[in-house]
């Protein structure tokens, strides 16, 4: 159990954590605006400098790898040496990376740039994710866990939209999304720095690097199908990170920066509409509508780049980022089934660990097929990918309590 922070003004308290709060959200908007900003660029580095599809893939798997070992090992350092110094050392790294990006003329820099951001990235979801969580308002009661899961996502949303339009109309296309992220990471550090921290220091800092990655027993029978969902889901998100941006140039004969950042808003933003839709469902149904929703928008996907219809493109990529949102809610809610406060963060490793293989070792794999095959017939490998797991998930899939109903008095 985490020791709260003294608070000397009780007076004040409610006023100075709202402006906590509210730094704590714009720090992590920030954070993901920056890892964002890069993919709208990747038809540049393209073009400008002979990079190539696989190297541009290498990038994603440097970002999840480097997001994925974070999470796993400093997932709880915040807990020990507090939410500011940690949020401070998030945004620090993104800095770094968003400086070593202003000079990108070699895979080498855009890779390592791309890796300190996933360092970053890692850090940042785990403890400015929990600084919201502890200074968020008592009312509406719904805001901490809305603005701790969601703000991610409109993170990156907004920065690949915001890259693309600078890139296309703004002055220094390469340069100026970094100088605006740069900006925005330091009033983020600023704001961080002189807010009140949260928590106590406590002992243990070492003992929490080591990952704890466990499922307990009254839901391992739902793990197959929440791997399928997390695995095909991220190995989506990822495909839009290292592919797209060509396909959509390529295929779809557009080489607008902006029709590219909006593409990938398109996969990332409808999420946050999907996950409270899934909450109406029962576990097995929602993630059996939504896989099914999604494999329907991954064909609609590949049927519109084998007709070139950029219309059809965008709108089956918001019915598959909506039907993602749907499945990941629902499985993420099974495996938290019945859980205590001990099993989450065990579980929550689970989650990482398979989500993040989901997006990096599909885009390695796909990543070195690029040599030999064409990025409409990489598509189809990652269609494939969607339908295995939805025939799986709509076969498979079980509810929390079927197996377990001598354990359902523990749960929700």
């Amino acid at each position: 159990m985490l020791n709260t922070a003294p608070v000397t003004n009780v007076a004040g308290r409610g006023r100075t954590l709202r402006l906590t709060f509210i730094s704590a959200v714009v720090s992590l908007v920030a954070a993901f605006a920056a890892v964002g900003s890069t993919i709208p660029l990747f038809n540049i580095y393209r073009a400008e400098d002979g990079f190539t599809n696989a190297g541009i893939s290498m990038t994603v798997v440097a970002y999840s790898a480097a997001t994925l070992t974070t999470l796993l090992v400093l997932g709880r350092l915040s807990n020990h040496l507090g939410r500011r110094p940690i949020s401070i050392a998030s945004l620090a790294l993104l800095l770094l990376g968003c400086v070593l990006l202003l000079n990108v003329h070699d895979i080498g820099i855009l890779i390592t740039g791309r890796l300190l951001m996933g360092l970053g990235a890692g850090l940042a979801s785990s403890s400015l994710t929990a600084y919201i969580v502890d200074a968020a308002p008592a009312r509406p009661a719904w805001l901490a866990s809305v603005a701790s899961s969601q703000t991610v996502m409109l993170g990156l949303a907004v920065g690949a939209i915001a890259s693309g339009a600078l890139v296309q109309f703004g002055p220094w296309p390469r340069d100026l999304i970094f100088l605006v992220v740069i900006g925005l990471l330091l009033l983020s550090v600023g704001l961080i720095a002189v807010s009140p921290e949260t928590v106590t220091r406590m002992p243990g800092a070492w003992r929490s690097l080591r990952p704890r990655v466990y499922v307990p027993a009254r839901v391992r029978h739902l793990l197959p199908v929440a791997a399928a969902v997390f695995l095909a889901t991220w190995a989506a998100g990822a495909f839009y990170q290292a592919f797209v941006p060509a396909l959509v140039e390529d295929q779809l004969h557009t080489s607008s920066p902006l029709i590219v950042g909006l593409v990938f808003a398109a996969y990332m933003g409808p999420s946050v509409l999907g996950a409270p839709l899934g909450g109406r469902f029962t576990t097995t149904a929602a993630q059996r509508l939504g896989m099914i929703a999604f494999l329907a928008g991954m064909i609609g996907i590949i049927t519109a780049i084998a007709t070139g219809t950029l219309a059809l493109f965008i709108a089956a990529t918001i019915v598959a980022g909506a039907a993602q949102g749907i499945a990941i809610s629902a499985a993420t809610r099974g495996l938290l089934h019945g859980s205590t406060l001990a099993d989450r963060a065990p579980i929550f490793s689970v989650i990482y660990l398979l989500c993040y293989s989901g997006a990096t070792i599909p885009a390695l794999i796909a990543g070195q097929l690029s040599h030999t095959f064409s990025l409409p017939q990489i598509a189809l490998g990652y269609g494939a990918l969607a339908l295995i797991a939805t025939l799986f998930t709509a076969i498979a899939a079980r509810n929390a309590h079927t197996d377990t109903a001598e354990n359902s008095q523990h749960g929700e």
